[in-house]
């Protein structure tokens, strides 16, 4: 089981979404970005260090919405998201094929992997 953290960055009525590469998996899906937790390393320390690391932003984190767990063919996952704010940094591309500020009215046009999916569903009634 893999532990995971993904930030609902949000900035001016939008949220950050990621495209995931051609060489992650799943490929070119969207994504909230984030990353696993390392030992010893709480969920909002992981996601200030993920975020940092993959788009050179510093965060602050917020309010934890409802944690999913999702099978993929070859492994779990559990993900926890975390509305968060920009606090520094430039957006810079290290791992994603892109990265949109969309609303959250635009957020079902993607085509998302498939455990940001009930995270997605959330948004859309957190905002309704």
């Amino acid at each position: 089981m893999l532990h995971v953290t993904c930030a609902i960055i949000e900035h001016n009525n939008k949220i950050l979404i990621c495209q995931r590469s051609a060489f992650m998996k799943p490929p070119l899906k969207w994504e909230f970005p984030g990353g696993k937790i390392e030992a010893g390393e709480s969920r909002s320390a992981c996601l200030r260090r993920e975020i940092r690391e993959e788009l050179g932003l510093e965060i602050e984190v917020h309010e934890e919405l409802t944690a999913v767990t999702h099978a993929y063919p070859n492994f779990e996952i559990t993900l926890y998201p975390f509305r968060c704010t920009v606090t520094d940094g430039e957006l810079m591309l290290t791992e994603h094929a892109q990265v949109l500020w969309v609303s959250p009215a635009e957020l079902q046009r993607y085509d998302w992997a498939e455990a940001d999916v009930p995270i997605v569903n959330e948004l859309m009634q957190l905002w309704s």
